[in-house]
């Protein structure tokens, strides 16, 4: 091979090497995963609340006096 070709090639990574980027991808991996874990329970613990609290109200509004009732005409 020319020098020039020597030059613009590099030469293949060092199994050392590699093994220390396949650790990192994994760790990246890993930790992505973990955000994405925490991130969907943080939503599912705000839904269920959410969802808790609107249960509440619908409560609430089925004891109040309904206004609109009056105003609704039978048509048949």
């Amino acid at each position: 091979m020319s020098e020039e070709l020597q030059q613009i090639v590099p030469a293949p990574p060092s199994p050392v090497i590699q093994e220390t980027f396949a650790a990192i991808a994994s760790t990246n991996e890993f930790y992505k995963e973990v955000k994405s874990r925490e991130a969907l329970q943080a939503y599912c613990a705000w839904y269920y609340t959410t969802a808790q609290k609107h249960r509440q109200e619908l409560e609430q509004m089925r004891g109040e006096l309904n206004i609109l009732r009056w105003f609704r005409f039978k048509r048949r």
